[in-house]
């Protein structure tokens, strides 16, 4: 799975590399180095304007932790941060969005933990590590978004009556990551973003062949301290090896 990740880079950063047009005014999410289930994180994803209805690829600020527009309530989400890639089309919370609203998740790469054994003179704990690419790049994990309508809010034009959330698509981890855990975001080329974002793409059968297991080589890993096993802490020290 991935629960946990790191997101540092900054908007005008993310609008030139993935060649978005840039967030609301005034609409802030911060660098983070411990993203966490229910924080706010940046999001790549093409919807058509409400005023010409053209299609507009945009950097948006969404919720992590998916609430399907049919739920009765947004509790679940922090539950739902992240979709298996082998049950996408099927599971009912998750294939609305995957015909329609698809999105990248920029990342600087993610946190997993494996678990250490006590010894005779040191209790068990569970290790974490950061997995990233290896050259340093933005790492556009592949997501879904949802809307949902909070009916304890009349207007519907308050921007209060509306949560917009997501999630990581995750897939079977290679590479070094599988040494740590058997699952792993699912991360996409370059070349693949135009096809995964487009809205009008809706054939499930051409948007699985986009999700495919990344080849290995790519990821690096390495121990950090149990500082980002706290949500509290936030900072780049957390990516220091230990």
């Amino acid at each position: 799975m991935c629960g946990r990740y790191a997101s540092s880079r900054s908007p005008e950063d993310l609008t030139g590399l993935f060649q978005a047009d840039g967030p609301s005014p005034g609409l802030l999410v911060p660098p983070s180095w411990n993203v966490a289930p229910t924080d706010p994180v940046w999001a790549v994803l093409e919807r058509a304007d409400r005023d010409g209805g053209a299609v507009r690829r945009q950097l948006r600020a969404l919720r992590w932790g998916l609430v399907p527009s049919w739920s009765k309530g947004p509790g679940g989400g922090a539950k739902m941060i992240n979709a298996r890639v082998e049950t996408l089309a099927e599971k009912p919370a998750y294939r609305r969005a995957y015909a329609k609203r698809r999105c990248l998740l920029p990342a600087d790469g993610f946190y997993e933990w494996e678990a250490v054994p006590a010894t005779a003179t040191a209790k068990a704990y569970k290790q974490p590590y950061f997995i990233s690419p290896q050259d340093g790049t933005v790492m556009a994990m592949a997501g879904l978004y949802e809307f949902w309508r909070d009916p304890s809010v009349a207007d519907p034009d308050d921007p209060a009556a509306w949560w917009a959330t997501c999630t990581v698509i995750t897939t079977e981890a290679t590479d070094a990551a599988g040494r740590v855990h058997p699952r792993m975001p699912l991360a996409l080329a370059p070349a693949d973003y135009d096809a995964w974002l487009d809205p009008a793409h809706q054939d499930p059968h051409d948007l699985r062949a986009l999700l495919a297991t990344p080849a290995e080589g790519l990821l690096e890993v390495r121990a950090v301290g149990t500082a980002v096993n706290s949500v509290r802490n936030n900072g780049p020290e957390l990516l220091t090896p230990v």
